[in-house]
Formats: structure tokens, C-alpha cells, sequence
């Protein structure tokens, strides 16, 4: 018996538990792009969701900490009806299938993300929890690398002596301090469009249990350069300063202008498009999961446009397009992949 069937054998128990004789279907409807899967269990017309998080493979006491944590700040997570623990198995509230990332071709587009950052002080907000890691220099550098190993070293499979090794380090050192010299708060840490839900009028956030203590923009550029949606130019400059606005109202901005604010902005996003455009490469590899391959190339366009714009990291961008993007496309257009 294979362990994904090992797993499935447990579901029955877990459920009769909770809804006793009752009768009981299940569907799986997706994973992320971590261990968990996620099931729509419907009895007698009523649906919730199933988790299964194998404990062997996830540590589960953050997810429901930090439930908690996002609960108690007043923000709409779902909640959790029943979590065993030792089987890494949760009943949650069904919050529906309306994502941020299904009304992006709405004319409401523009009010529903200024609706979505106004979520942005609530979460800053949050109490540091002992379920949040340590985001520091160390923590950051070790997301950067991410990319240099999974996309770079392993999926190109380029060697290390033909690197700009040197570089990268430097790139690396300059990224962790502006990350480290910004206002720290509560940080979703993964807030995008397909993490945010419409449910009954309001926006839910899901996957909040990475959250930590980290730079001030992070979230606004997770959700503004978001990975899987790129806005248009004028919609995000208009966004951007709205954001800032939000924060600045909500006293997380100490006296900082707003040109101070797109540059933490712009760099926080460089760190974080690099780790994203790694792991979309470790999904792959690690995990078999070829999903996230047509999101690589639109990240590694924001990390050169950003990374062109400032003089330190201009030979990221030249390095990007002259060398790593051809093989990135080259690689893409094979039918193995």
C-alpha cells in the first residue's frame, strides 16, 4: 500500500468520527504547493473541507495557532471544526471557490484589490506568535538560495564554477539588509491573489500559516507583483500609492516618504521573486508538480525589470537576460521539460 493510499484509509475514520453514520462523499478538489491536500466532503447537502497534512511531513501547530492569531485580529480565516493532530488530518470551514485570483477580469478589479490592502494593517497587527519563525538575514539569504540551487544549479544544470558566485553574495548581503532595516510586522507572507477568497461579501485569507515577523512591504508586493497575475502599469502605479496610503493612515510607515517606501517595495519584491521562481522549480524536482512552470518566466520579467532599475543589482538583470532566461525558454519549450 502506498502511502497517499496509507493516507486516504484514514479519512473514513476521521470523518465518522465527526459526522457519525451519517452519509458522506468526498472529492478532491486541489493541493497547494506544499504536502496538503484538500478535499469538499458534502453530507446531506452541507459541505466543509478535509485537510489532509501528514504530520510525518508537516509540522500542523502553526496552522492552528496562527488561525487563531488571524481570528482574534478581527480577519475572516476559516474555521477549524475538528484537527487530530497525530494524523495530521483538520475539518474546516467551506469558504467556497471564489478566489481574488477568478475576478481579476471584473471592471471591479481596482476596488477589490484597494478592498484587499486595507487587510494590510489588521494583519501587521497581528501578536509575534512562538509559531512564527525567526525571519532573519540568515532565513532570508537561505530563500534566495533557493533559487541559485532548485532553478539555477539543479533544473539548468549549470555548474557552480560558471557562476557569478561573487555577485550573488554581494546581491544577497544587500537584499537581507533593506529586508532587516524596514518597520517589522506580521506578515502573511504568501498574500496573492489565489490566497485570497471572496465569502458572503468579505475577503478571507487561507495558507497564513508561514506568517512572520518581516519587512513592512512585504505583503503589499506579494499581492501587487503577484506571481500568477501581472497588472497593468498605470493600475499598479495607482495601487502602489495606495498601499503606501493605507499603511501610512495605519501608522506602519513612520515617517517614511513615499520614495523610501518604493524602494524597500521594489527590492523586497527582487527577494521574493527570486525564492518564488526557485520553488516553482523545486515543485518540479522535489515534488513532481508541473503546475507552476508557466509562472517562471513572468517572475524572472519582474525580477529583471526591478533589478535594471538599480545599480547594484543591474548585472542581475543583465545575467538574467542574456544568460538565464534563454535556457529557462529553451527548457520550457521542451516537451519533457
Amino acid at each position: 500500500m502506498t502511502n497517499e493510499q496509507n493516507r486516504e484509509s484514514l479519512f473514513e475514520g476521521f470523518l465518522r468520527s465527526h459526522f457519525g453514520e451519517e452519509d458522506i462523499s468526498y472529492n478532491a478538489i486541489t493541493s497547494d504547493a506544499s504536502f496538503r491536500r484538500y478535499y469538499r466532503v458534502v453530507v446531506e447537502g452541507r459541505a466543509t473541507i478535509l485537510m489532509d497534512s501528514d504530520p510525518s511531513k508537516l509540522d500542523n501547530r502553526p496552522f492552528i495557532e496562527l488561525n487563531r492569531c488571524f481570528a482574534e485580529q478581527g480577519l475572516r480565516v476559516p474555521s477549524i471544526l475538528k484537527f487530530d493532530t497525530s494524523q495530521g488530518l483538520g475539518l474546516l470551514e467551506d469558504l467556497g471557490g471564489e478566489h481574488l485570483a477568478d475576478r481579476l477580469h471584473l471592471d471591479s478589479r481596482c476596488q477589490d484589490y484597494k478592498e484587499v490592502l486595507t487587510l494590510l494593517p489588521q494583519v501587521a497587527k497581528i501578536p509575534v506568535s512562538p509559531f512564527m519563525k525567526p525571519y532573519d538575514a540568515d532565513f532570508i539569504a537561505m530563500e534566495m538560495d533557493i533559487f541559485w540551487q532548485w532553478l539555477v544549479c539543479n533544473w539548468l544544470d549549470v555548474k557552480e564554477e560558471c557562476l557569478p558566485s561573487e555577485q550573488w553574495q554581494t546581491t544577497k548581503s544587500l537584499l537581507c539588509e533593506v529586508m532587516i532595516c524596514q518597520p517589522q510586522v506580521t506578515m502573511h507572507r504568501d498574500f496573492h491573489s489565489r490566497n485570497i477568497m471572496r465569502v458572503d461579501g468579505q475577503w478571507a485569507l487561507i495558507d497564513y500559516q508561514d506568517a512572520v515577523q518581516g519587512p513592512v512591504t512585504y505583503d503589499a508586493v506579494s499581492l501587487l507583483r503577484d506571481c500568477y497575475f501581472h497588472l497593468p502599469s498605470e493600475e499598479f502605479d495607482a495601487l502602489r500609492l495606495h498601499s503606501f496610503n493605507v499603511l501610512t493612515e495605519a501608522q506602519q510607515l513612520p515617517k517614511m516618504s513615499y520614495d523610501t517606501y518604493c524602494y524597500y517595495f521594489d527590492l523586497t519584491g527582487l527577494q521574493r521573486h527570486l525564492k518564488a521562481a526557485g520553488i516553482f522549480c523545486r515543485l518540479l524536482l522535489r515534488d513532481n508538480k508541473t503546475g507552476y512552470l508557466q509562472n517562471i518566466m513572468p517572475t524572472l520579467h519582474y525580477i529583471e525589470d526591478v533589478a535594471n532599475c538599480y545599480e547594484p543589482f543591474q548585472w542581475l538583470a543583465t545575467w538574467l537576460r542574456h544568460d538565464i532566461m534563454p535556457k529557462v525558454e529553451a527548457k520550457l519549450s521542451c516537451s519533457t521539460l
